[in-house]
């Protein structure tokens, strides 16, 4: 079996096996696209570390960054071991080849005033801005990715004991608390304005004008909309939302495998990011308002 073959052998394996997200899913695809066509259709223990040091080389002189040729790296990487585990390949031409450094990008978030702000901008007296003051509240309120935001279903809200299951990465549920704040605004959208919006039954907790299911698109472009509004000049995005809601939560004393929990996190060194990202708020608080900083 040549390269192709054993490219969608291994992307079945991911799909099937590890169950890994459709956007983990493309973006494996992509980067074993580029390998192929780099190399060709050949048989894989035909590749050796030359050819892949060149696909490598090749993509920084296109514009890939450190952390894009970092990501890809670790595709190949994940695809020349399943080769050798099933005996493809005599061993794993990567193996010797450097990760590229990475600095330390830490998120951008949003202050509590901005916060403060932005949640306040829907206009509660009609239906839209009630349904989108619930769904800006439940996610800051829980830290939701947007697409799990989007993709809830009615039972996954537990108003009764104030929690959310959303469906994370790999399709794994995790258990997330919801403030009461947000848990007024979400029983008022559901009791008031959701019976108006749905023109056939579904299941899904947010639904547009015309009863159907909301989009990620859609939601980032009300977040959009009310972020101009609430005089927000800062790029925003769904994801700063879920930054904030992190950020915050430590600077109030959260502890850190609960924040890990909640975000759904596999590994605790991704949310240890916003650790540093609470300690940079804390220092420039302390030199703008210090007499002696």
């Amino acid at each position: 079996m040549n390269l192709h073959g054993w490219i969608d052998a291994y992307m079945s394996h991911l799909h099937v096996e590890r169950a890994l997200a459709k956007n983990t899913l493309d973006a494996y695809g992509h980067d074993l696209a580029r390998l192929a066509t780099s190399v060709g259709d050949l048989d894989p223990a035909r590749i050796d570390l030359e050819q892949i040091a060149k696909l490598l080389a090749d993509n920084l002189a296109t514009g890939f960054g450190a952390r894009s040729s970092a990501r890809q790296l670790s595709t190949l990487r994940g695809f020349f071991r399943f080769l050798v585990r099933e005996r493809a390949v005599p061993d794993d031409p990567t193996a010797l080849i450097d990760r590229p450094r990475l600095g330390r990008r830490l998120p951008r978030v949003l202050s509590f005033e901005e916060v403060e702000r932005l949640l306040a901008t829907p206009d509660a007296t009609k239906d839209r801005g009630v349904r989108d003051a619930a769904m800006l509240h439940l996610m800051y309120a829980s830290g939701l990715r947007v697409s799990e935001l989007v993709s809830l279903r009615v039972d996954d809200l537990d108003l009764a004991r104030g929690v959310v299951t959303p469906l994370g990465k790999g399709g794994k549920r995790r258990l997330v608390p919801v403030g009461e704040v947000a848990l007024t605004t979400l029983t008022r959208y559901l009791n008031d304005v959701r019976p108006r919006a749905l023109k056939k039954p579904t299941s899904a907790l947010f639904v547009s004008p015309w009863g159907k299911r909301f989009s990620r698109q859609g939601f980032w472009a009300i977040l959009k909309r009310y972020a101009a509004a609430a005089g927000i000049r800062s790029a925003i995005s769904p994801h700063k939302l879920r930054h904030s809601f992190a950020t915050h939560l430590l600077r109030g004393g959260a502890d850190l495998r609960a924040v890990q929990a909640m975000l759904g996190h596999a590994d605790l060194g991704t949310t240890e990011i916003y650790t540093h990202v609470a300690r940079e708020q804390v220092r420039a608080s302390h030199t703008k308002a210090h007499p002696r900083a």
